[in-house]
């Protein structure tokens, strides 16, 4: 199918009479929309949760093991008395 078809297949469809769409697809679609929405929420909640669970376990985690400060040296003596 080259471009010319594909466009005359097209304006064929858009020139068509839109069918109608059956009432209660219309409750279906919100009780779905709806659910989807509520899942969404709270896997949304449910992330932050975990972020910020994470962010304060790092922060205990780093003020109990201060991994800027450097660990005493253990293979060579400390210099006293010069």
């Amino acid at each position: 199918m080259n471009g010319n078809d594909r466009e005359a297949a097209v304006r064929r469809l858009l020139e068509q009479v839109p069918r109608s769409v059956p009432p209660e697809i219309h409750a279906e679609a919100v009780r779905v929309g709806g659910r989807m929405l509520r899942r969404r929420t709270l896997a949304r909640r449910a992330l932050w949760l975990l972020l910020f669970a994470a962010a304060v376990a790092f922060a205990v985690w780093a003020l109990t093991a201060r991994p800027w400060v450097e660990p005493p040296s253990h293979t060579t003596p400390p210099l006293t008395g010069w």
